[in-house]
């Protein structure tokens, strides 16, 4: 049981956990009478967002864009591309922007939990971390979700210890690998940061003979991201790309915490490449033999890297 993983873990153990948190990224645009789903993925550097669109064929560059819930909010369509990502730019910025947001988006749960009529009042909080503090993610990093104040104490009376990194979790990560060639397979861009306080904090461990225990895929695919080849982590901010596969060799974590993910994801690979396929395969024949529950809310796996 996740309540057990102080005793799984040792004194002086550095939990890396992830400290997004997510946004109300689900909005309802009106182009005239047309209605049309839009959730946000990231912004860019210029201020304005990338976001993807259903119904994206009914939008042009230089349309109009009206959003239930907010009389305040709009926007203006810059490009649309052809798998259905557009950039818009909004009306607002920053601290405004945010607070209309608020008002007129919503959770954009994954589509595996049921919710006919949107998100319920529970999932406003039930969907966010206990380490969420840094706006920006579409999703939540959902290992943090097995994190209580409680788990919290037993870990700190245990001598474990923790720092927090960020990764905005975009909506490229509901997507499965499609192509035959896993190579050919492109990760959508998400944004991190590393602060020179965590990088120092988690190099401190390591030089100790500390373990660096990973909470989720997205902290160790950000590790890895700023990792150097003698195992040492700079600071980091900025956008990553990383897609790990079988064969890629870790040098950033010892241990990872992570849910149980899906057949053809990446993040099926991931797990693969850190605890080897033949364990990943034999744990998951496990896991569903006993009836474990998979995606966000579901449960959580403890693993070992297969070449400690």
């Amino acid at each position: 049981m996740v309540r057990d993983l102080p005793g799984l873990l040792r004194p002086g153990d550095l939990l890396v956990t992830n400290d997004t948190r997510v946004i109300p990224a689900q909005l309802t645009a009106r182009r005239g009478e047309a209605r049309i789903g839009i959730t946000l993925n990231q912004p860019l550097p210029d201020g304005t967002w990338q976001a993807l669109a259903r119904n994206a064929r009914r939008l042009r560059e230089g349309d109009q864009l009206r959003f239930d819930g907010s009389d305040d909010l709009s926007a203006v369509v810059l490009a649309r591309d052809p798998d259905g990502g557009i950039a818009l730019q909004f009306n607002q910025r920053d601290d405004a922007f945010a607070a209309l947001l608020r008002q007129a988006g919503a959770l954009a749960l994954p589509p595996y939990i049921h919710r006919p009529n949107g998100p319920v009042p529970a999932d406003t909080t039930d969907y966010q971390t206990v380490f969420a503090v840094n706006d920006g993610a579409v999703a939540a990093p959902t290992a943090g979700l097995h994190f209580t104040p409680a788990l919290l104490a037993a870990l700190d009376a245990r001598g474990i210890r923790r720092v927090s990194v960020t990764l905005h979790v975009g909506a490229g990560t509901f997507l499965p690998v499609r192509s035959d060639d896993v190579a050919r397979h492109r990760m959508h861009a998400e944004r991190g940061a590393i602060s020179a306080v965590a990088a120092a904090a988690i190099n401190a461990a390591r030089a100790g003979g500390a373990r660096i225990v990973a909470v989720g895929t997205t902290s160790l695919r950000l590790l890895e991201s700023a990792v150097t080849e003698d195992g040492t982590i700079a600071p980091f901010a900025g956008a990553t790309e990383l897609f790990i596969l079988p064969g890629y060799r870790f040098r950033a974590a010892d241990l990872l915490m992570t849910n149980f993910h899906l057949p053809r994801s990446t993040l099926f690979m991931l797990v693969c490449a850190f605890a080897g396929t033949p364990t990943m395969r034999a744990a998951y024949a496990h896991a569903i033999a006993a009836g474990y529950r998979f995606y966000s809310y579901g449960d959580s796996s403890l693993l070992w890297r297969h070449d400690l």
